[in-house]
């Protein structure tokens, strides 16, 4: 397929934690070609740290070019996620990509984690992307090119990225548990189902809340660069490209870019590797 046949027009896109940082990003990439969005995120006001609410969000999916559907939903809740879901099929007509992007971060070893922290990582990122696939799934069988995207690391067992947040490590690897999962249990179904992770540290209020604040940053790269990748994976035949765990800039390589310096946040400083990822 020629490039310039590859787009995601008229696609329904159903992206969790899309008000802000990687989610907003692929939100964004996708509206650029005219597709619909329905935000499914928490945030309705903004707050100091944590920039972006789903109406700013949808507002800047509009203005590059994409349809927005902002819904308020708590991945944790299941009526929730299936009304979002509802919202946007008679909204949009039909469901075409689910990105499980919400996640929730704690980076503490055995005696610092709390079990409300333990229970919110597995709700979030564990239980609430199987949950929207599976809700999601019986419009996913009836779309032309269907994908689920998780943004989740490849399963690598050194145990160096289970020391220290074995609890985080476990609720991540869950997401990369069904992709391995779910692509062969669709296999025969043409519902593509990868993971794709950063290779470096990426320019998030994670990432400056929770890991380094403006050092780290200055060493990340922005979210733009995931939502390229994503939009590579999602354009891709969703019957040749499933089961990958796939890494943003080896997919921007295989699709001929050459330059990563136009998404770091400061060219020039030494990236800092992302996590999983030897």
């Amino acid at each position: 397929v020629m490039a310039q046949e590859r787009t995601l027009a008229g696609k329904t896109i159903f992206i969790t934690g899309a008000s802000r940082g990687i989610g907003e990003a692929i939100a964004l990439r996708a509206a650029r070609d005219g597709a619909n969005i329905i935000i499914a995120a928490k945030t309705t006001t903004a707050h100091a740290k944590l920039p972006g609410t789903i109406h700013s969000a949808a507002e800047e999916i509009e203005k590059a070019g994409g349809r927005a559907l902002a819904v308020k939903t708590d991945i944790r809740f299941e009526d929730q996620v299936a009304a979002a879901i509802e919202k946007g099929v008679s909204e949009f007509g039909g469901l075409d990509i689910v990105v499980n992007n919400a996640s929730a971060l704690g980076l503490t070893g055995l005696q610092d984690t709390t079990m409300k922290m333990y229970d919110r990582m597995q709700d979030i990122n564990a239980r609430g992307s199987y949950m929207t696939t599976q809700l999601a799934m019986s419009h996913l069988l009836e779309a032309d090119n269907p994908h689920v995207l998780n943004i989740s690391p490849p399963l690598n067992m050194n145990p160096k990225w289970f020391a220290g947040h074995t609890a985080y490590t476990l609720s991540k690897y869950a997401m990369s548990v069904w992709v391995l999962g779910l692509s062969a249990e669709f296999a025969g179904k043409g519902v593509a189902f990868n993971a794709l992770w950063p290779k470096t540290a990426i320019a998030t209020a994670a990432v400056r809340n929770l890991l380094g604040g403006e050092k780290m940053v200055a060493a990340s790269r922005q979210p733009a660069i995931m939502g390229d990748a994503a939009w590579a994976v999602l354009t891709r035949d969703s019957r040749k490209c499933t089961g990958y765990f796939l890494v943003d800039e080896e997919v921007l390589a295989e699709e001929g870019v050459t330059d990563f310096d136009q998404y770091a946040v400061k060219p020039g400083t030494p990236l800092y590797p992302d996590f999983f990822l030897d």
